[in-house]
């Protein structure tokens, strides 16, 4: 998802009652760190929903700054 940002992730899940998506990133501190997760109604990601996880991404690496 270098949409995002670089090295965040996602994982797809596909169940009886849809698919899902869960975007993380797993590099930082020993920690993994949940940015959005929802529920696809489309095939395509939602703009707002890339919007939302790039910007939750941007100020987790703000906060992170030494």
């Amino acid at each position: 998802m270098n949409t995002v940002g670089s090295g965040v992730r996602e994982i797809r899940v596909r169940d009886a009652a849809g698919a899902f998506r869960v975007i993380y990133v797993a590099k930082l501190a020993d920690a993994v760190y949940v940015l959005h997760c929802f529920q696809k109604k489309t095939e395509k990601t939602s703009k707002p929903d890339l919007d939302l996880a790039a910007r939750r991404f941007r100020d987790l690496m703000q906060e992170l700054k030494p």
